[in-house]
């Protein structure tokens, strides 16, 4: 068939494919992004009474655009696609994947749409809305989140991974397959944290019960145009549209925090542009706000940005996250695997209040590579009062287990002041501290291989002067000191907790 034939026949089907499409269409909607500087622009359409189920097709209409999508009803949030070409499904008791199900509200509803990246001018689009009286998604297994409790009573090292997406976001496996997955490799605990969208979270109640060692932490992904984070033990979707009807990073962070979850920084040293959009943190923030910074999110690495985090002021736990899209079954060098890196919480139970203090406290100790990585646990003596020592003359040591023929840094205040050959299994290293008559110092450890490439990292702890205590464990002028003198009693019981330090090139 000659080559001229075979592309009018091409072209005749897919015109032919757009004009049923098209017809299926209650609505039909075409148009031009908005020019200007605002993320973010919505398209109405009106929804009447006796509506069972809404689809939202959507094209950008060019091979160089990226348009992101989402979906409102009246009452608020209904799900985020973002770049997803699938078409948006909602009904009472059922949703497409990334959207919530729910009531079918009348009343006017909006497609929310993103503007990730704009190279074409006119920027067109198209969007095809179909109101069904009969939903034809069938109903799911969904139901209000509930926390599960403690899986595990015994306190020690968890191991898990913070930073999973799946169906419900830009993920290839389904929820099941990467419980699976993240079972099958030894974790205690993930957070399926799925871009801008709770969605799944009415999905956990039949999970996790064919779990039961494998704990489920709530939280998502916010994930706007300048960068991302983690709101870890979050329930409620959080606006992410920053510049947009009032939205702020203040207001962002406050509507996590509020939460009891906490805010953590992903990935900010990635690179940006096409090759990851919006994923580098180059957001005007305050650094006493941040709870968390992920120093090692898949391959890349993020410890001078946290150092210069922590040097602005912030107390930011260091976690890590895979990453991981795939399900466990990616591939190439630029692929991590659930568990790659393994981020190590020191907690009193495996429940999500305990994984969330522990973190909340600096608890928190990243392998590089894999759960087989060494191990370093580390103790400030002193008064703790989360991830703060108080006393006037301390003694750091730490405790590495599987480490032999390695290195340990020992860092203060973001400079490697000691480094020591790991010799012996288990291999333990102390010295004296002062704390400054001033301020505090903060001290952190990690181990390197014979290649000075990072193992195993440790979070920060931070010290100072004892001055100012009260008898009864109250604050005297510190605010970061209020606790009870039995909160102190269980602080002080557990008295492992993990930071390391330095890193360079990670791995693979």
């Amino acid at each position: 068939m000659p080559t001229q034939i075979l592309l009018l026949l091409v072209v005749l089907v897919f015109s032919s494919n757009i004009a049923r499409a098209q017809d299926d269409c209650t609505e039909l909607i075409q148009g031009v992004v908005p020019e200007g500087e605002e993320t973010h622009f919505f398209i109405d359409f009106e929804v009447p009474e006796g509506t069972a189920e809404i689809e939202v097709r959507h094209e950008d209409l060019s091979s160089a655009n990226i348009l992101d999508w989402g979906l409102d009803d009246p009452n608020g949030f209904r799900g985020w696609g973002g770049g997803k070409s699938e078409p948006a499904i909602v009904n009472e008791r059922a949703a497409s994947p990334s959207y919530v199900p729910g009531p079918i509200v009348p009343g006017v509803w909006e497609v929310v749409v993103g503007k990730a990246q704009i190279e074409e001018t006119p920027a067109e689009y198209e969007v095809c809305i179909i109101l069904r009286t009969e939903p034809t998604l069938e109903p799911q297994p969904r139901s209000p989140y509930q926390d599960p409790g403690a899986l595990n009573d015994e306190t020690r090292w968890y191991a898990g991974d913070f930073h999973i997406h799946t169906v419900q976001s830009d993920g290839r496996p389904t929820m099941r397959e990467a419980l699976e997955f993240a079972d099958s490799v030894g974790l205690d605990f993930v957070m399926l944290s799925e871009h801008n969208t709770n969605s799944g979270l009415t999905l956990y109640g039949d999970l996790q019960p064919d779990f039961p060692t494998l704990l489920m932490i709530p939280g998502f992904e916010w994930t706007s145009y300048s960068g991302h984070a983690h709101a870890i033990g979050a329930t409620e979707w959080v606006d992410q549209k920053i510049g947009v009807r009032g939205i702020t990073m203040e207001g962002a962070i406050q509507g996590i925090q509020e939460q009891g979850a906490i805010f953590s920084i992903d990935h900010p040293t990635v690179p940006g542009g096409t090759f990851c959009i919006g994923c580098p943190w180059d957001i005007p923030v305050d650094p006493t706000s941040v709870e968390g910074v992920e120093v090692q999110g898949g391959i890349w690495e993020a410890i001078d940005f946290y150092e210069d985090l922590c040097a602005d002021g912030s107390h930011a736990t260091a976690v890590g996250g895979s990453d991981d899209h795939e399900g466990g079954q990616g591939s190439g060098v630029l692929y991590s695997p659930m568990g790659m890196p393994t981020t190590m919480v020191y907690a009193s139970e495996l429940s999500v209040a305990g994984i969330i203090e522990g973190v909340r406290n600096g608890r928190v100790v990243t392998k590089v590579n894999s759960n087989d990585d060494p191990m370093l646990e580390t103790e400030l003596s002193g008064e703790r009062v989360g991830n703060t020592v108080f006393s006037d003359s301390s003694t750091l040591s730490v405790r590495v287990t599987e480490g032999s023929g390695n290195t340990l840094q020992i860092i203060k205040n973001g400079s490697v002041v000691q480094s020591v050959s790991v010799d012996s299994d288990p291999f333990v290293y102390q010295m004296a501290v002062e704390a400054p008559a001033e301020g505090e110092d903060r001290y952190r450890h990690q181990v390197v291989d014979a290649a000075l490439e990072p193992t195993t990292i440790g979070s920060y702890v931070w010290l100072r002067a004892s001055e100012g205590s009260s008898d009864d464990g109250s604050s005297s002028g510190c605010s970061c000191r209020a606790a009870t003198a039995s909160d102190r009693d269980t602080l002080f019981l557990s008295v492992v907790f993990a930071f390391g330090a330095l890193f360079w090139r990670r791995r693979r």
